[in-house]
């Protein structure tokens, strides 16, 4: 990499990570301004249409970034848990879903606010990612239902579902203190094995009802 390609890789680095230090729980990416973002990168405003043609362009690369550490978070729970294989799937996912929320905290504050707001082509973005990420999980989901000899006849659904909460509760966590985040996190894995323990019980009943026809 030249020089000037690798300066201009730092400066585009400078202003997405700028953009993501002015995120906070009050403050969304619609309310940020490319002059105070240009200034925090420590560039002019006019510097900034040389790495992004507007500000929501910066702001889908972030919500690409945020995908891609989302699924980064799944394999990496996935290599935990094939590591250790008494250990908990659900435990071992939580756990490493915290982590994440700890190191990509306004990443994940982005994907919250705006998977809802008024943008249309930063709703899609993050709807795909979460799709992406939904369907990574359902196929964990019938791989472990299969090596278990547990399967559940809908994992996608299942998927979906387990998505939701985690994200709920991950968006109390964020501002949580310490004490209120590890009760937050045991009651998530609680949630999240009641799920899987439903999906279970209602494949078997399903199972046997087919067998009785």
């Amino acid at each position: 990499m030249s020089v000037r390609a690798e300066q201009k890789q730092k400066t585009r680095r400078a202003l997405m990570d700028a953009a993501l230090n002015q995120l906070t729980a009050d403050r969304g990416f619609a309310n940020l301004s490319l002059r105070e973002v240009a200034r925090e990168a420590g560039i002019a405003p006019t510097s900034f249409y040389r790495h992004f043609n507007e500000l929501d362009e910066l702001g889908l690369a972030l919500v690409d970034e945020a995908g891609l550490a989302l699924r980064q978070l799944m394999r990496q729970a996935r290599k935990r848990i094939e590591k250790n294989s008494s250990s908990s799937s659900v435990s071992t996912s939580i756990d490493t879903f915290m982590e994440y929320l700890a190191s990509n905290t306004n990443h994940f504050r982005l994907l919250l606010r705006e998977r809802t707001g008024l943008s249309k082509q930063f709703r899609t973005a993050i709807k795909a990612e979460i799709d992406h990420f939904s369907t990574e999980l359902s196929e964990d989901l019938r791989r472990a239902g299969e090596l278990k000899n547990r399967p559940i006849d809908d994992p996608q659904l299942v998927a979906e579902a387990m998505v939701t909460v985690v994200f709920n509760q991950g968006s109390e966590a964020l501002d949580c203190t310490p004490k209120e985040k590890a009760e937050l996190k045991e009651r998530l894995k609680k949630e999240l094995r009641i799920i899987l323990r439903g999906a279970e019980i209602i494949t078997r009943e399903n199972q046997k009802a087919a067998k009785e026809s």
